[in-house]
């Protein structure tokens, strides 16, 4: 499968999330529901994973490297992700989160020696107004106390994924993705499940046929196979022009958003999408390859 088709399949699974995220939460506490998927996601690829005898990192740098992707991928990022769906919709969650390309390009050119010349540059910050058209309609109507709460959890959750997409990048092509994606989705679960036991009432956990749809199809579709699609796709693609397709992701949210939860896309929100694909290109663009 081409890079593009697998981030672009990437984005339409994360653009889902969403919305399963705020069907489940009325179903189980946030952390219990949190942990479940991600020691779920982890399962099912250590289970393909041994099917197909792959083999499990070796040596201290792998595994520091995934208990980083653990903790800032997995359990930061479904905490501030599974909180935020109670205080904001979710094509606004969804559009917020997908701040972080931001900080994961400043991340990369720190910490991966990725340049990004001015139109890169200059697309990101087109894809940042882009972001804020798209969600101004939810910015002027919102209450303020809950939109900040909302806000401060996807910040989190943006601020541990780019934390956890630079820890990827630099285990991608060193590791076997399903056994790598499903070892940190079960680290990272552990955190959400200890904070569960002790400030959640787990017999509020509601173990429903319609529960457990949402937590399969989420666990499944949303995290395993999102989560090796993109870590397959940064063995081939550098972060930054890789990273910049996730500004797709409020397109996608605000389409399911219209179709699950009645969500109008105003003038100002159809402006924001298309400097959205404008950014995508110019990152495309401005983004050089490493010389090989």
């Amino acid at each position: 499968m081409p890079a593009a088709l697998r981030l672009l399949t990437v984005m339409a699974l994360w653009a889902a999330c969403f919305p399963l995220i705020a069907v489940g939460l009325g179903l189980a506490p946030h952390l219990a529901f949190a942990a479940l998927r991600a020691a779920l996601a982890g399962l099912c690829l250590l289970l393909l994973g041994a099917l197909f005898r792959r083999s499990f990192p070796r040596g201290l740098r792998a595994w520091a490297l995934l208990a980083i992707v653990a903790l800032g991928a997995t359990s930061l990022g479904f905490l501030g992700m599974f909180h935020a769906a109670e205080f904001i919709s979710p094509g606004l969650a969804t559009v917020i989160a997908n701040a972080q390309p931001l900080l994961a390009a400043a991340l990369a050119h720190a910490f991966l020696d990725e340049r990004i010349t001015p139109i890169g540059k200059f697309g990101l910050i087109t894809g940042l107004a882009g972001i804020a058209a798209i969600a101004w309609p939810g910015l002027a109507s919102g209450d303020g106390q809950s939109l900040a709460l909302g806000i401060g959890y996807v910040a989190l959750a943006a601020a541990g994924v780019a934390c956890g997409n630079i820890a990827i990048k630099r285990l991608a092509g060193q590791v076997d993705a399903v056994m790598a994606m499903g070892l940190q989705l079960l680290l990272g679960a552990l955190p959400l499940a200890l904070l569960s036991v002790h400030t959640e009432d787990l017999s509020l956990l509601a173990w429903s046929s319609e529960f457990i749809v949402v937590l399969l199809v989420l666990s499944v579709f949303g995290t395993s196979l999102a989560f090796w699609l993109w870590f397959r796709a940064l063995e081939e693609v550098e972060l930054s022009r890789a990273n910049v397709f996730t500004f797709l992701v409020p397109i996608f949210g605000l389409a399911v958003g219209a179709a699950m939860f009645d969500e109008r896309l105003e003038w100002v929100q159809a402006a924001g999408v298309m400097l959205v694909l404008a950014s995508i290109v110019m990152v495309q663009r401005g983004t050089p390859h490493p010389p090989v």
